[in-house]
């Protein structure tokens, strides 16, 4: 047996691409922005959307999908959905378009990030393993109000209060499945989630001299490990039509690490900073939530596909402590509605590209960990995508667009709008070729 050269190519340009990934999460620095939303200020942030575009352009479903020509990683059964001996890789980056209106203010902001990165081969007849990286949640938002009080605008000038965070929670997982009986799929996966939170609140004195700018914040590194698990039965029918049913969970946690307390000053006559306070504490509490989740889909083999997934995340019992300057927020069992489909025309067709095709479109409605003053945060939208194939086999480059809606003016809370691109590079070989003739 003996592994083919484009296949060794790819395999090389696989492992360029780990390493590029690495690089670009290296690379984030306090000051860069996976999200920009009033909402990333509460608990762990906002969480991002999981999977890939595949999933992504069909609404965010994935649980009872199976694909040999996607990864899909949001079942870990649904790894062995795959031909035999070949091995695939992908690679997604995303870019939000985020706008905010509070009922007064307006913003605005684009950011650009990593979305994915997983690999899949098989290990032996009906077992495969998948290995990947992806983001969890990512805090981003900052909020600045003029002092408008006579008296202290008078006694101390134009000052300012800042409010801003960034950061961003990353999970990795290594994850394998195996097929029983042609029908019945299992799998696990291995989560190890690490990031870095930073949270700042500033009084900015910009016209008194005499009074000291005043910096103060929390900086959280954690990391923790967790499991999830997967399961999918294939019903097949006549005429090429399977129907799938997929079931997950996940296993809550608390993150560990350790938050460093600050307070520093400064003049504004001078640049150096005086620390006033610098505390280390390794007794953080961070909860990430358990989740159940199940899906349905129903395929027409090369023709076309329809599924739907519920999923439910049970933070109500979650805590976050040291966030005692946000008392209006409480956790709260999230759940997720989502259903989407795909067709292509004519995926075999030789002389009109666009038949081989896939188009996919999807909608799905929200309801968020995060409740204000007893208003939980609820979001919808819908979503468009495509699949253009690429040379042989099931090379090709996807592309997700999720336009929606989060929030509300109601209740004095913010409404935002959004955007959002995500494209993903699917790679696809044979892992080993025995040649006939040398």
């Amino acid at each position: 047996m003996k592994m083919g050269s484009v296949a060794r190519k790819r395999l090389v340009f696989s492992l360029f691409l780990c390493v590029c990934s690495v690089f670009i999460m290296r690379g984030q620095k306090t000051d860069a922005l996976g999200t920009y939303t009033p909402y990333s200020l509460y608990g762990l942030g906002q969480l991002s959307d999981a999977g890939t575009s595949y999933n992504m352009s069909m609404g965010g479903i994935g649980i009872g999908m199976r694909d040999n020509r996607i990864i899909n990683y949001l079942n870990p059964a649904a790894v062995t959905a795959r031909d035999t001996l070949s091995f695939m890789l992908d690679f997604g980056i995303a870019q939000k378009n985020m706008y905010n209106y509070d009922g007064k203010n307006r913003s605005a902001y684009n950011v650009f990030n990593m979305q994915n990165f997983a690999f899949t081969a098989p290990i032996y007849k009906s077992s495969a393993f998948v290995i990947g990286i992806a983001p969890f949640s990512d805090v981003g938002y900052k909020f600045l109000e003029i002092e408008d009080s006579d008296a202290i605008v008078g006694e101390l000038g134009d000052v300012k209060y800042q409010k801003y965070g960034t950061g961003s929670l990353y999970q990795l997982f290594f994850g394998a499945g195996v097929t029983f009986w042609d029908r019945l799929s299992i799998g696990a996966q291995m989560l190890y989630y690490f990031g870095y939170i930073d949270r700042h609140s500033d009084i900015l004195f910009n016209s008194s001299v005499s009074n000291n700018t005043i910096y103060t914040g929390w900086k959280y590194k954690v990391h923790s490990f967790s499991g999830k698990f997967g399961i999918q039965y294939s019903q097949p029918f006549k005429n090429n039509g399977e129907l799938v049913i997929g079931a997950t969970y996940r296993m809550g946690n608390s993150l560990k690490g350790d938050v460093f307390r600050y307070a520093m000053s400064q003049s504004q006559s001078s640049t150096v900073v005086d620390t006033v306070l610098f505390q280390t504490k390794n007794d953080i509490r961070l909860d990430i939530a358990d989740e159940f989740g199940v899906g349905l889909s129903y395929r027409k083999k090369d023709k076309w596909s329809v599924g739907v997934d519920f999923i439910q995340q049970n933070w109500h019992n979650s805590v976050f402590n040291d966030y005692s300057d946000v008392i209006n927020f409480t956790p709260a069992t999230a759940r997720y509605y989502k259903a989407g489909f795909e067709i292509t025309p004519n995926r075999y067709d030789v002389r009109y590209y666009m038949k081989r095709v896939t188009y996919r479109a999807g909608a799905y409605f929200e309801q968020s960990y995060i409740s204000l003053n007893g208003h939980q945060i609820n979001s919808f939208g819908i979503t468009l995508g495509a699949t253009f194939p690429i040379l042989r086999l099931y090379n090709g480059v996807t592309f997700a667009v999720n336009m929606g809606q989060r929030g509300t003016l109601k209740h004095n809370l913010a409404r935002e709008r959004y955007v959002n691109f995500m494209i993903n590079f699917n790679l696809h070989d044979i892992w080993f070729v025995k040649y006939r003739y040398d």
